[in-house]
Formats: structure tokens, sequence, C-alpha cells
């Protein structure tokens, strides 16, 4: 059911910073704990509400601070479903590269092989795209923000999408340099849909969430608004106050952020594609081959649908995502601990990503 923002709720500002200094105090608890005190680092920057669960063998800790509904303060379910964003592109660059080693695709090909005529220039690669070196501008940065409501139903075909990128001129010559853009998991998206003949929702169900049994993961299809319960309340700021956009169609994001999920079940894909579950060796290591990327960290580097981010214990392997509500880290870090470290506003405040990696590396490593 679609809702109107006139029935929703909206938090003022002062009752924001009431319930903040109600539910994220916790110093004692904090100084014990690097990963409380990362996540109250957080709440306390303005984000409502931040849960990290943290997978290391068969021990799983849940961490929270904040709220999860911010007109209740109840805190945040314990692994209860949220939208994680750009999170989708590692499930598509999986799926991409289960294609390549069935010989249907070939990293280095050229787009055009694949969907002739969509992209002006013709010497854009496979590769080029997983790795955000194509020259793609970002269609996203063309989407009109000004009307919640309306961007809340207004949806998308992956076409009208890159439609909106080809506006642009390229950003460089393919392959010259490194600059995300989304609209490389969209066209991403089409090839592996069109050399399989099936939709992209069916193929992330039929290769990764079903035999791995993530029950809470899926890509939403067209229409589809509505975030399962239970669910943090996914916040967007505007106009001064906090929106509740938890529910929207999510296929203006589609292939390049548009996936539901839990931390658990993230927990779970990441460490079953890192310990070569789902991947063979030889696409395993095309996915972990990286360039260096900015990804906000010093040394961080992007491999195929992959970054890889350096921690006070080593190299951590996963994603970061941000959509409408919602912003989140997941992945591996040594050892095989396994982490997603969740925030139920999006965009979040200037500043919130360095205690957001703060808290990933207390997760993997404390």
């Amino acid at each position: 059911m679609r809702k109107s923002l006139r029935g929703r709720r909206f938090v003022a500002v002062g009752t924001l910073v009431a319930l903040l200094v109600a539910t994220t105090a916790a110093p004692a608890l904090a100084a014990t704990d690097p990963v409380q005190a990362s996540l109250d680092r957080i709440t306390a920057q303005g984000v409502p509400g931040a849960e990290a669960v943290v997978q290391d063998g068969r021990r799983t800790r849940v961490v929270r601070s904040g709220a999860g509904d911010l007109a209740t303060g109840k805190p945040f379910p314990r692994n209860g479903s949220y939208r994680a964003g750009s999170v989708t592109k590692t499930f598509v660059a999986t799926v991409v590269l289960q294609l390549v080693a069935e010989g249907r695709v070939r990293l280095d090909a050229p787009v055009e092989r694949y969907l002739p005529g969509l992209l002006p220039d013709r010497r854009i690669t496979v590769r080029q795209l997983l790795q955000h070196t194509s020259g793609l501008y970002n269609y996203t940065d063309d989407l009109d923000r000004s009307d919640p409501e309306a961007l809340r139903h207004r949806g998308a075909e992956p076409a009208e999408l890159v439609a909106l990128a080809l506006k642009h001129p390229a950003l460089f010559p393919p392959g010259t340099s490194w600059s995300y853009s989304n609209t490389n998991y969209i066209v991403a998206g089409m090839i592996a849909e069109k050399v399989s003949g099936r939709a992209l929702t069916d193929l992330i169900a039929h290769r990764i969430t079903r035999p791995l049994g993530l029950h809470d993961t899926y890509l939403p299809r067209r229409g589809d608004e509505r975030l399962p319960a239970p669910h943090a309340i996914g916040y967007l700021p505007f106009n001064g106050k906090l929106v509740d956009f938890s529910d929207f169609d999510a296929t203006i994001a589609w292939a390049a952020g548009g996936l539901v999920s839990t931390p658990a079940d993230l927990d779970r894909f990441y460490g079953a594609l890192l310990s070569g579950r789902l991947l063979r060796p030889a696409e395993l290591a095309e996915m972990q081959r990286t360039v260096p990327a900015d990804l906000g960290v010093p040394g961080a580097g992007y491999g195929l649908g992959l970054g890889s981010i350096p921690v006070s214990c080593g190299l951590f392997w996963g994603h970061q995502g941000g959509v409408i509500g919602f912003t989140n880290l997941a992945g591996v870090g040594p050892h095989d601990r396994r982490a997603a470290v969740v925030l139920n506003q999006n965009p979040p405040p200037a500043g919130t990503n360095q205690y957001l990696f703060a808290a990933m590396d207390a997760a993997v490593c404390s």
C-alpha cells in the first residue's frame, strides 16, 4: 500500500535531540566495548539509530545504539530487514562472474557484444562496468529529490536509467581512471538478464539466496514498495525533519542498489563469497584484483563489485551501501570475522562515514 507523506511520521529536531539523549548514553559499556563506543558516536552525530551484527565462527553478537523508531523509542529489531543499497553490487558482480565461469560472458569483451547499440562508446568492457572504470556518468546525480513523495513511487526501467546517464558526456575514456557510477551496474544487470534470459531478481534468487538459505534477501520488482517487517524505520532528512522513507519503489536503484536484506544474511553471504562457495578460484581472484579507489579510507581499492579496505588488523573485503533511509557497510575481516553495520538514515550527517568505518574496524578486529 502506498503511503502519503501527510500520513507518515515527522520528527522535529528538538524531539530528535531529546530522544538521542535518552537512547545513546552507554558510558560504562562503551568504555569496554569499542563496537558500542563507535555506534554511540554515530548516534551522537544525529543518526537516529545504529546496529552491528558480528559473526565470529558460530558466535553472533548484536550491538545497538539509539532508536530504530523515533516515535516509539524502540531500538533496531534484532536482525530486521533493511535496504542494503550498493551492497547489491556485490550480488550482481557475483552473478556476472558465475556467467563468466560458464562461458556466457567474457570480462574483457565489449558491452556492445551483449547489448548492441546501448552505449555510444563501444570500447567499454564488462570488466570496466564492474570496476567503475568505464567513465559512464552516474545517473543518480540526475534524480529529482525535491519531491520525496513523487520519488517514493517513481520506480524506473533499466533502459530509462541508462538514458539519464547518457545525456551527459563520458567522464573519461574507458579504462583510464576510476569513478563510482551506479550506471555501471544498471548496465551489468541488463547484460546478466540478456545472456541468461531471466530477470535479475530471479538470477539472484536462483544463484545466491536460495543456495545459501538467505531467506530474507531479495531484489524487489517494479511496484513492490513495502519493506518487510520487522524493520527499523528508514529516515530521510527533508526540510529540517526526518521523514519515514522505509517504503518506496527501489527499482530506481535496481541492480545498483535495490536489494533488501538483513545483517545476518549479509554476514552469511560475504562469508560464503570470500570462502569460495559462490565462485571458482579464478573468478574470485578476478573479483579481488583491485585498482586504487576513493572509498573514503586511505589505501582502499575496488575490485569487481568488492572493495578492499585497510583495517587495524589487516584487510576488510566488502561493500558500503547507501539508499534513501539506510546506510550500511558489510563484509569480512581477517580470520573470517563477518560484520554488518546498519544506520537508519540516508543521507547521514556530514562526517558520519569515519565513525561507520571505525565501527566496522572494531567489529572485525577487536
